[in-house]
């Protein structure tokens, strides 16, 4: 069990290395469509992982916990703790999104590129602790986490961060970086997501009796970033359904990966 859970987190860095692994066969950036695209995709997958994997499996053992009718408050209350978690980040960590002109945080003067990477670790953090307490909750068992249910998530992070790598590993080479240095940037936003999962996972058995409160953190945490970041950037400029079709397809796929394995 200790070595499924410990592939299992290693997953989603698997993909974030992949995507950024693109910048050997692809020579230009990809298209403002396709960036759309793969954010909405991304966006849909989180917010599926966020309800499914994470909201659902808090209110059912909020229920077992003997909750009754206020099964809902560790979710709540757990949720809002993210949001505000998130927040206070996103408040004082200077970062830059994809296409924005002016840095978010507290005002810095590092390079642009650490700017970008710093977004994208911010965006990373609450997935890596997501995938990180369903493992502890699954290692533990007490939590009523299956493995299958465990590796849903882990794939469905992996996927969504495969053009995760991309975006922001393309973008470098055609800014001046060398292929292998796109790479190694791309690859380092992703390492923030195995560091948090560890840290989680580190501290299953303290984690257990909290496990509501956890999982709901989580999702309010990945929602944060869906609605601050993913959704503007995947409707900015000129109006395209492409990022709405992206994040239905993003949404129903991680659906049926949490239903069909957990």
């Amino acid at each position: 069990m200790l070595q499924q859970s410990l592939i299992g987190i290693l997953i989603p860095f698997a993909g974030t290395t992949l995507g950024a692994g693109a910048v050997f066969f692809l020579r230009e950036n990809l298209s403002r469509n396709i960036q759309r695209a793969l954010t909405g995709f991304a966006a849909g997958v989180m917010v599926a992982a966020s309800v499914w994997s994470l909201l659902i499996p808090a209110l059912e053992q909020s229920e077992e916990s003997g909750f009754g009718h206020f099964a809902f408050l560790p979710a709540v209350i757990g949720l809002w703790i993210g949001t505000l978690f998130l927040l206070l980040l996103d408040k004082l960590i200077p970062h830059l999104h994809l296409h924005a002109e002016k840095a978010e945080g507290r005002k810095s003067s590092i390079s642009k590129t650490a700017m970008l990477l710093l977004a994208v670790t911010i965006h990373n953090i609450p997935e890596g602790m997501a995938v990180g307490i369903v493992f502890a909750g699954f290692l533990n068992g007490s939590a009523h986490i299956s493995a299958s249910a465990a590796l849903a998530l882990s794939l469905g992070i992996a996927i969504q961060n495969f053009p995760e790598g991309a975006i922001i590993s393309l973008p470098l080479l055609s800014s001046g970086s060398t292929k292998p240095r796109a790479f190694l940037y791309g690859l380092l936003s992703g390492i923030v997501e195995p560091i948090a999962a560890l840290l989680m996972f580190a501290a299953a058995e303290l984690l257990i009796p909290a496990m509501p409160y956890l999982l709901s953190f989580a999702a309010g945490a990945m929602l944060y970033v869906v609605v601050e970041e993913l959704i503007p950037e995947m409707s900015e400029g000129e109006h395209s359904d492409i990022g709405v079709l992206s994040f239905a397809l993003g949404f129903t796929l991680m659906m049926a990966l949490d239903v069909a394995l957990g």
